[in-house]
């Protein structure tokens, strides 16, 4: 059966997609891009907040349309099918079955019914499809979340947090890295937390396996929580040198009242000292975090305490949200203080911030050389397009950008001497 496949939402929800594509290829269907051929199609939905369910919901109805072609089920799984399984049941009867992340478990069993045809195996135990860059995969050490952000609804969709056992992922990464991966990226809900489900930290133990793995050239860690960025574990990451000096800290406020009412762990001056700590044992190291404006009770001092945070870390990367009501989490019988249009402001001027930062810590590198990674090259250019340490995959980050009539394999490395900047890309020459 030829099978087309949508997977939207985070880097998480693209490892679930592999798995299930792996599951599918293994059992003898053909993945296919062209949606028009495919007879089944599968949605891996997002369910975290409005704007990624909206998306979810067109892209259901969009993929419905291919009903009247060859199409013949349309397979809807994830985040979403777990939050509102029998309200979309009802709303949506286009769709052939709802797989919420619980059921994967049994998903053998499950699309061997709605597919009319044998499915053998056990999802996350079959080969992934890699579905992007054959150099650069995400290999997801943990599922769920213990943390309840009261914000957030990832515990009520994905429940507590559950590691991984190292053995299985070392074991993941040797196939990834025997297919051609250079750049693994580990990802979690709360990766610095790895095994605390099971009675202490091991993501330093794990780290040193994974470094060990010959043919790996990098290693970068996504989603680190604030206050488990410990001395130790610098010091474990230090002593890995295919681990890269990468922290994405996402300290989501700098006040204080606001931090506890999200229930994060950990203060203003916490975050500012795990900061300290990173910058002490690297010094260039590159920082990245996520920040929530707007959120329930948010002033104008608090918001301007945000701002002054900002300006004081000068962190490489940032990204923002404005706060939306996810119901059924604690933050959502919160008062709003703020209207759609202040919040929207307030991200403005949060953004507005970030880009003369990033432009002037661009312009700072002009001069130097990195090694970076060919990601890909224009049709019908000699423009290569490749990252460094500074940037993590998937548009994330910004890029570098240089020329070359030689012909580059993407996939390699190359040293690339930076010649000027913009807001958020390089642009060098090959040296």
């Amino acid at each position: 059966m030829k099978i087309g496949f949508i997977s939207l939402g985070c880097s998480k929800n693209q490892v679930d997609s592999e798995r299930v594509m792996g599951l599918l290829k293994t059992n003898g269907h053909t993945m296919t891009t062209t949606l028009e051929d495919a007879q089944a199609i599968f949605v891996n939905t997002c369910g975290f907040i409005n704007p990624a369910k909206e998306e979810s919901i067109n892209t259901i109805l969009e993929m419905a349309e291919y009903k009247q072609r060859n199409l013949k089920k349309l397979i809807v799984i994830g985040c979403l099918s777990q939050r509102y399984k029998q309200d979309l049941i009802l709303e949506l009867p286009e769709v052939d079955r709802f797989i919420g992340v619980s059921e994967y478990g049994k998903l053998d069993e499950i699309l061997s019914d709605v597919l009319e045809t044998k499915i053998i195996g056990t999802y996350g135990k079959m080969e992934r499809l890699i579905s992007k860059k054959s150099h650069t995969a995400y290999l997801k050490i943990s599922e769920g979340c213990s943390n309840r952000c009261t914000y957030c609804a990832i515990p009520l969709i994905r429940g507590n947090m559950k590691s991984y056992p190292q053995e299985e992922l070392i074991l993941e990464a040797q196939k990834l890295v025997l297919h051609g991966v250079k750049e693994l990226v580990l990802i979690a809900q709360d990766t610095t937390r790895y095994m605390e489900d099971q009675g202490s930290n091991q993501l330093g133990s794990l780290l040193k396996a994974l470094n060990d793995l010959p043919g790996l050239k990098w290693i970068r860690i996504l989603y680190m929580y604030p206050n488990a960025v410990s001395k130790k574990l610098l010091s474990e990451m230090k002593a890995c040198d295919k681990v890269i000096p990468y922290f994405d800290i996402p300290i989501q406020h700098a006040d204080d009242a606001l931090l506890t009412a999200m229930n994060r762990k950990g203060s203003v001056q916490d975050n500012r000292q795990v900061i300290s700590d990173i910058r002490e044992v690297y010094p260039d190291a590159i920082l990245r975090t996520t920040l929530i404006v707007g959120f329930p009770g948010e002033t104008l001092a608090q918001f301007q305490s945000l701002l002054e945070f900002v300006k004081e870390i000068r962190f490489d990367r940032l990204g923002a949200f404005a706060y939306s009501l996810e119901e059924d989490t604690p933050a959502y019988d919160l008062p709003e203080s703020l209207s759609e249009t202040d919040k929207q402001e307030r991200l403005l001027q949060v953004m507005d911030l970030q880009a003369k930062i990033s432009e002037e810590k661009q312009k700072a590198l002009i001069g130097q050389t990195f090694e970076v990674l060919i990601d890909s090259k224009e049709k019908n250019s000699d423009v290569y397009h490749g990252r460094s340490i500074h940037s993590a995959p998937d548009q994330i980050d910004g890029e570098v950008l240089f020329v070359s009539e030689t012909s580059h394999k993407i996939g390699s490395f190359v040293k690339v001497k930076i010649t000027r900047n913009d807001e958020y890309d390089l642009f060098g020459e090959l040296v």
